[in-house]
């Protein structure tokens, strides 16, 4: 039976798309009587279908070698364009990520959507979001990860358009799908020139193949900018961040997936591709410098969001920005361990976001308070999610973090700087949100905000025990590090060597400084406005994303209107103009010929003869 499973793994991502399908007739009001939640029934019995199922050859494969299963499409002499999927305990343990989450979202939606009238169409769009980031957990082809990211894109219109009926639901689909496209065309440039040169986009051959490939600097720039354009958009990083601000428009539950996994499918696709990119000095480069652009800028615009899932996406892109920098150092063994413990922890964090939004019908930071002894389950889930964000022992981000931090020796000094900030600042802005949604004195909207019903508070429960087990989870695959010698500062040392040595320390002191700085302001009052920054233009700064929109309007934006303008004036006045000339002189000379109609045959003849003696004539002149 074993084997069984593990030669038809493949079937994995199918199980989504089988759930999706099923949900058709409901989706489609074909069938009324039952209500919706029958399709609910079919896409959760499918999503655990496909736990069991990968969590059977997980279990196998953990101590097996990489096994791929091949579907032939195109073969000829210098390209083979294959459906290649990987079989190993990464992809698996990947797959096992993805379908726990969807079944932990798909639960919580049926208490978070009980009463919306669409709610089959919702879990038809959750199971086809299931199947595309489940394919590309397995795929080990370039060509199919391309295909499964662009179905990613779709459901990511689908989903957070879900309530079409809203024109500013709407302009979030439209300006999330268009900015994802920027990236999508750069990338299938790089897929394409890449199929080129290569002649396979099997990612194991690849990689075998930049071991020994001769690439002229520029190529290889080019190719590498590419290559990354695509998951700089999936993973919303600058420039192209602005989109999942804008998603979070969407249903809550999709917002669980889409801020835990979904946004990392663009970093695992970038973690396959490493061996390419590094031929590329530029390339990697340019991953490191908008992963910490991303990183620091993101943080800093969190702190100033009065909405609260706005406040929690831009810390996902902050996340985000710190696996870029991990690949673009070449450890891609810490983006991977990033990748896994924020998945969870954000997740956690989204559902107890959820249960706030669910209960008190807003999600404006200002009009919440007080809810701590209102809501005991939520403000748990709040806190153990926060502290998993964190590094702050003992949960799972502390031990990624401080297994990046343990070869010190080889990590440059800004590189520790920039962790430090980032967890600093990442502290800061989840104690501001527990500060002005738990704590403090209770608010019009939630004097009597209840907590949640059993439907949302069961996985809700479940999400923060198996947050709180994640060391676990690690020390069983044997991914904690023992710990070093204490710090010892001989004399002379100079202040670079001893941040060096004090890194682990000075990790724990910088998430501990930004609960201090947060829980004084949020949480002891200091201040008239806990909520604003003392300087209205830097509050201003961040609370505009740093007038990014503003900056494309005037010129990304402004650019592409002025052509669009020109090119419609030339079509209007030229193109046109020439047509409707045509169409003018043929009129005038169908309208002329018919007074000279005279209808003798001989007439006729004699014209042709003389048209006919007309162009001979013109012939043999130009010879």
């Amino acid at each position: 039976m074993t084997d069984f499973l593990l030669h038809t793994s493949w079937w994995i991502p199918f199980y989504g798309l089988i759930g999706a399908i099923l949900t058709l007739p409901w989706s489609a009001g074909l069938v009324r009587r039952t209500g919706p939640r029958p399709a609910a029934y079919f896409n959760l019995l499918m999503t655990v279908l496909a736990l069991v199922h990968g969590s059977v050859v997980f279990r196998t494969t953990w101590d097996e070698p990489i096994q791929q299963i091949v579907f032939h499409w195109v073969h000829t002499n210098n390209l083979d364009l294959s459906f290649a999927l990987e079989i190993s305990p990464v992809s698996l343990g990947a797959i096992e990520l993805i379908t726990g989450l969807s079944l932990i979202a798909q639960c919580y939606a049926l208490g978070y959507m009980e009463k919306d009238w669409a709610l089959a169409r919702f879990f038809g769009l959750m199971g086809f979001f299931e199947a595309a980031i489940s394919g590309l957990a397995l795929s080990d082809s370039l060509l199919l990860s391309y295909i499964l990211l662009e179905l990613l894109t779709l459901s990511t219109y689908l989903l957070v358009g879900f309530w079409y009926a809203q024109p500013l639901v709407v302009t979030a689909a439209r300006d999330a799908f268009l900015t994802k496209r920027v990236g999508d065309v750069l990338l299938l440039m790089g897929v394409v020139y890449l199929s080129t040169l290569a002649g396979s986009l099997s990612f194991s051959d690849l990689e075998g193949w930049a071991e020994t490939a001769t690439l002229t600097p520029l190529h290889a720039t080019l190719l590498g900018l590419a290559l990354i354009s695509g998951p700089i958009g999936k993973c919303a990083q600058f420039p192209l961040n602005l989109w999942l601000d804008e998603a979070m428009e969407g249903p809550n539950p999709a917002s669980i997936l889409r801020n835990s996994v979904v946004v990392a499918s663009g970093a695992y696709v970038l973690i396959k591709l490493q061996p390419v990119l590094a031929l590329s000095p530029i390339a990697s480069t340019t991953l490191v410098v908008l992963g910490t652009i991303t990183a620091i800028g993101a943080s800093l615009v969190s702190i100033a969001q009065i909405d609260l899932k706005r406040a929690l996406s831009h810390s996902t892109s902050a996340y985000l920005g710190l696996v870029f920098i991990a690949v673009g150092e070449s450890q891609v063994d810490i983006a991977l361990l990033l990748l896994f413990t924020h998945a969870i922890a954000k997740a956690l964090v989204f559902m107890s976001a959820g249960s706030v939004i669910l209960t008190t019908n807003t999600q404006n930071l200002t009009e919440m308070g007080g809810l701590w002894s209102k809501m005991p389950a939520t403000t748990t889930a709040f806190i153990v999610g926060a502290a998993g964000l964190v590094a702050l022992m003992p949960l799972g981000t502390f031990w990624t973090m401080r297994r990046w931090v343990n070869g010190f020796w080889t990590l440059p000094l800004w590189l520790i700087l920039v962790l430090l900030l980032v967890n600093c600042l990442t502290a800061l802005s989840l104690t501001r949100v527990f500060g002005l949604v738990f704590a403090g004195k209770p608010q019009q909207k939630t004097r009597r905000a209840p907590e949640v019903p059993w439907p949302m508070a069961l996985p809700l429960v479940s999400m923060t025990i198996l947050t709180l087990l994640v060391p676990l989870m690690l020390q069983q695959w044997q991914l904690l590090i023992s710990w070093r010698a204490p710090l010892v500062v001989a004399p002379g040392t100079g202040f670079a060597e001893i941040v060096r040595q004090a890194t682990v320390p000075l990790l724990v002191i910088s998430g501990l400084l930004g609960v201090a700085i947060g829980g004084g302001i949020y949480l002891l009052g200091m201040g008239s406005k806990p909520y604003k920054l003392p300087w209205k233009g830097l509050q201003d700064l961040f609370a505009y994303d740093f007038y990014i929109d503003r900056i494309y309007g005037l010129t990304v934006v402004l650019f592409v209107r002025q052509i669009s303008a020109f090119s419609a004036w030339i079509d209007r006045y030229i193109i046109d103009g020439i047509v409707n000339a045509f169409g003018l002189a043929t009129l005038f000379s169908g309208e002329g010929l018919k007074y000279s109609i005279s209808g003798q045959s001989q007439f006729y003849l004699l014209t042709i003869a003389l048209g006919v003696g007309v162009l001979m004539g013109l012939m043999l002149w130009q010879f």
